[in-house]
């Protein structure tokens, strides 16, 4: 998958150890960036990639975040609340972001965040709380309103997608919320893929879209896909 040709990046991957995350710290390797990466214990640091930079730190915890951010050109949120419910949601799926944004200290870097398909649905038959969605919600509009430019992708079911099912489908309008993988399906490491390549691509900027695939092979260029879709129209 091949995107627009710019310069590495120094990018900060915040949920580093977590499924998505870890796809992203070697998505981000492979395309030649420098990169940190956020993960909460130590142990989980010495999981990472030997090429990678271990951040130790806690996202709900605003006062460990100011050393992460400084510097970076680029940060990928894949934050995860782990099933801790409303309260995980409020305090990791939206107090990380709000934290994050807030260690920045206003200085501008490009951001993917990562949230979900079915994220505006206010009812449903989800396995979690739809609350969980308020909050996921949430951090889109802290995004939105922080003034970076962003690209957040809201990806189907994880790895749900059969053998063949890896033709990438970029959707608008969050209109599917049944709630079980009729919503769309998505392979971890092609979310990933998009997550980072969103980092370096102007047609990119200020566009949010779900994410979701269909019978056929993965494109080779993610770039078309971008351009088609059309950019937000609230303030950014």
């Amino acid at each position: 998958m091949s995107g627009s040709v710019k310069s590495a990046l120094t990018v900060l991957v915040v949920g580093a150890s977590g499924s998505i995350g870890r796809l992203v710290v070697d998505e981000a390797l492979l395309r030649g960036h420098t990169v940190r990466a956020l993960v909460r214990t130590p142990d989980a640091a010495r999981r990472l990639p030997k090429a990678a930079q271990p951040v130790v730190a806690d996202v709900t915890r605003p006062d460990m975040l100011h050393a992460s951010v400084k510097d970076v050109d680029a940060i990928v949120l894949t934050l995860g609340s782990d099933g801790l419910g409303e309260a995980g949601a409020e305090t990791v799926n939206y107090g990380g972001v709000r934290n994050i944004l807030f260690a920045l200290n206003s200085r501008a870097v490009r951001i993917s965040l990562m949230t979900a398909i079915g994220v505006t649905a206010r009812v449903g038959n989800y396995p979690w709380p739809v609350e969980v969605h308020d909050w996921k919600r949430r951090s889109e509009r802290l995004v939105r309103a922080g003034g970076n430019p962003y690209t957040i992708v809201r990806p189907g079911w994880f790895d749900k997608n059969a053998p063949d099912q890896h033709k990438l489908m970029l959707l608008q309008g969050d209109k599917r919320h049944a709630g079980d993988t009729s919503d769309g399906v998505i392979a971890r490491r092609q979310i990933a893929q998009v997550l980072v390549a969103g980092l370096c691509s102007e047609h990119a900027v200020r566009k949010t879209f779900e994410l979701v695939s269909e019978t056929g092979v993965a494109p080779d260029d993610v770039e078309t896909l971008f351009a088609a879709l059309d950019a937000d129209l609230w303030a950014a």
